[in-house]
């Protein structure tokens, strides 16, 4: 289980994370992650980026690493290969000029064609997890999120399973699975946002995936990578 790569220039590299695989070490576990594989791939990533503490005292690498997908999350990453690309696409990514598109089974049939989502994300309850409040986009701490319906279906039984595209406008832990939840929608097979209810359409793990990402190189030049969708999105016809 090893990701793949998308695109790579003297800047950057896209990759595409396959579900399952973490992006770093979290500090609990010994297990391969996408920052393993870079470090084998390319040796020189190991100066670029900055180092995680984790809870536990320990330092770990994140060669390259600009932003994360959950272990669960598939789908397209963008990794710097200098200091200087990495302190860029940090920029963009504070700034909101990167553009990341999400595809996702939900369950049940949105009223609407299309929303947006303004709501913060905050972490409560016993077991602690992470839960929505609604707000203004004027708040600071709003998380943002466009979507929109590709396709209404049935699945197993005649159980209503929308396929939507998801735009996060900003960057929160959890921000599309929580989002989706709190309007009533959960992904499905989502283990935390959706416990109580059943997989369907063959999914083992929360389905969301990656799908496409897009950023400026400069004023004159923008690029967007895609990562095909993975073998449990496929099977459904997604594209």
């Amino acid at each position: 289980m090893e990701p793949k790569v998308i695109a790579e220039n003297e800047w950057h590299i896209a990759i595409d994370k396959p579900a399952g695989l973490i992006v770093h070490s979290d500090g609990r576990t010994i297990e391969p992650s996408v920052a393993d594989w870079l470090l084998a791939q390319w040796p020189e990533l190991k100066d670029v980026g900055e180092p995680w503490l984790s809870p536990q005292g320990e330092t770990t690498l994140r060669p390259g690493i600009v932003h994360r997908l959950d272990r669960t999350t598939s789908g397209v990453m963008i990794v710097a290969k200098t200091q200087g690309a990495y302190q860029y696409l940090k920029g963009e990514f504070k700034a909101r000029r990167v553009e990341k598109t999400y595809h996702t089974f939900v369950y049940g049939h949105p009223q609407a064609d299309a929303g947006r989502i303004v709501a913060e994300i905050d972490k409560g309850g016993t077991p602690k997890k992470w839960f929505a409040k609604d707000t203004v986009e004027g708040d600071v701490r709003a998380a943002i999120t466009d979507w929109r319906v590709l396709k209404r279906m049935q699945a197993e039984k005649g159980e209503a399973v929308s396929l939507l595209e998801a735009k996060p406008r900003t960057g929160r832990t959890h921000q599309i699975r929580v989002h989706l939840a709190h309007i009533g929608h959960p992904i499905v097979a989502d283990h935390l946002y959706a416990s109580d209810r059943a997989p369907l359409l063959g999914f083992t793990r929360p389905a969301l995936h990656a799908y496409s990402i897009s950023l400026a190189l400069s004023s004159a030049e923008r690029v967007e990578y895609i990562a095909s969708e993975p073998p449990d999105f496929a099977q459904h016809k997604v594209t």
